[in-house]
């Protein structure tokens, strides 16, 4: 029931995340409707494709249909109430890959496979969807640019796995591992830490 709630959660931060981008680039109701879509299911979808779950959960739990498509008309209804557009997309875009990375890794761990594995299938989980949104919207996709997101995720997913040495109960551990995804983002880009870049800047 926990992992189910946290599920939920992710996805109904991603698919206000991606409203926000589409109101940002003024589509209409349609393409905002799936762009928030494509944001929320997207890293799971490809989770649920890679370790072989057919057809995929949210074909099979209209739960996640209504959730998003509720989402959708709330942020657009209260989009004046969440704007500072870029500030909201930033808060809703954390709270989601936090929530997603342990969905992600939790899946994994069902399915058998190694830590290792399980890692970075969470850190797929979170980032898929975002990277789906900004492609369709015309945007480098966040985890190629300089930005701490897919680290925080990896981070998170370490974390995972060291509290499930010491610690029994797994609910305490979906939360402290997603938080510490949660955490790292907002530091990071509160305190401008970035990886280093590849190419020097012109003079």
């Amino acid at each position: 029931m926990f992992f189910q709630v946290i599920d939920i959660l992710g996805t109904i931060a991603f698919a206000i995340s991606g409203v926000l981008v589409a109101l940002e680039k003024r589509m209409d109701a349609f393409g905002v409707l799936i762009i928030a879509f494509v944001t929320a299911v997207g890293g799971g979808t490809l989770r649920d494709v890679m370790i072989g779950i057919h057809p995929v959960s949210w074909m099979t739990n209209m739960t996640y249909v209504y959730v998003i498509v509720a989402s959708a008309v709330f942020a657009v209804l209260l989009r004046n109430k969440i704007n500072y557009l870029r500030r909201s997309l930033f808060l809703f875009d954390t709270i989601g890959i936090g929530l997603y990375t342990v969905v992600g890794i939790e899946t994994g761990i069902v399915a058998g496979l190694h830590p290792i594995i399980c890692i970075a299938l969470g850190t797929m989980t979170a980032c898929f969807g975002g990277v789906l949104r900004d492609i369709l919207c015309n945007e480098i996709p966040v985890i190629f640019r300089k930005e701490i997101y897919a680290t925080a995720c990896i981070l998170g997913g370490l974390t995972y796995f060291l509290l499930r040495k010491f610690v029994a109960d797994s609910n305490f551990i979906f939360v402290i591992a997603g938080l510490i995804v949660i955490i790292v983002r907002l530091l990071a880009v509160k305190l401008k830490i970035s990886l280093p870049s590849l190419y020097k800047d012109k003079a």
